[in-house]
């Protein structure tokens, strides 16, 4: 067999095992997803529960953060508040459809409670910048509680109002409180993203400070 013809033998047959290999993780990684997805149906479908949608800055640190709580069930990344039906992430971030990034939190409060997720909501961002957190800037960064129903609306203004008066920031705090709009869930993409991308370059060097820092403060109530 001449050798320019035994060389490509060789290289077709690297290309279809590649092709193979790519095609068998890729059912893999679904079949997981998948096995994942009914877990999490059947642990929601299982426990009591309750929902709470913060709004803190970039809602991949505020996913990565509410997803280690013990209690917490499932968080959705998201879009509220806005007046443009069915946002995308591009849109959203030009800060023209009046849209906060936003977590919903479905949780069982049999474990964690709506007052604690609270105190982890307003520790784990600053409250006090209209618009803007750290880098992060344009009102689709902006602080914000969407109340579910009155306790939760009662709970959130006593708290902040508490806040306010122990000066525990310098600056008053500047935090929405209204009521829970249409809530859009965010691109596929962005679901458990800090999860499946640690080393990106925001998640390594923004995000993953803010979770070991949170884990520090709130040893007490992560997961096991």
């Amino acid at each position: 067999m001449p050798f320019m013809l035994f060389s490509n033998i060789v290289v077709l047959k690297l290309i279809i095992v590649i092709a193979l290999t790519l095609n068998v993780m890729g059912c893999n990684q679904t079949k997981s997803e998948n096995t994942n997805s009914q877990k999490k149906n059947m642990i929601l479908e299982n426990s009591i529960t309750d929902t709470a949608t913060f709004g803190s800055g970039c809602f991949w640190c505020t996913e990565a953060i509410f997803e280690r709580v013990n209690g917490v069930l499932d968080v959705v990344s998201g879009y509220a508040g806005g007046h443009v039906d069915n946002p995308t992430y591009e849109e959203v971030c030009t800060g023209s459809t009046g849209h906060a990034e936003c977590t919903q939190i479905t949780f069982n409060p049999e474990v964690i409670t709506y007052d604690e997720l609270l105190e982890i909501f307003w520790k784990t961002h600053d409250p006090t910048t209209l618009n803007r957190q750290g880098n992060d800037v344009g009102t689709q960064y902006r602080s914000v509680i969407f109340y579910h129903n009155d306790e939760q609306k009662q709970k959130a203004e006593y708290y902040k109002k508490k806040l306010d008066e122990e000066k525990i920031w310098k600056d008053p705090i500047v935090t929405e409180i209204s009521p829970l709009p249409k809530y859009y869930i965010a691109e596929k993409y962005h679901q458990d993203y800090y999860e499946n991308n640690p080393y990106q370059g925001y998640c390594a060097f923004v995000i993953t400070p803010k979770v070991e820092k949170f884990e520090k403060v709130f040893k007490d109530k992560l997961k096991k």
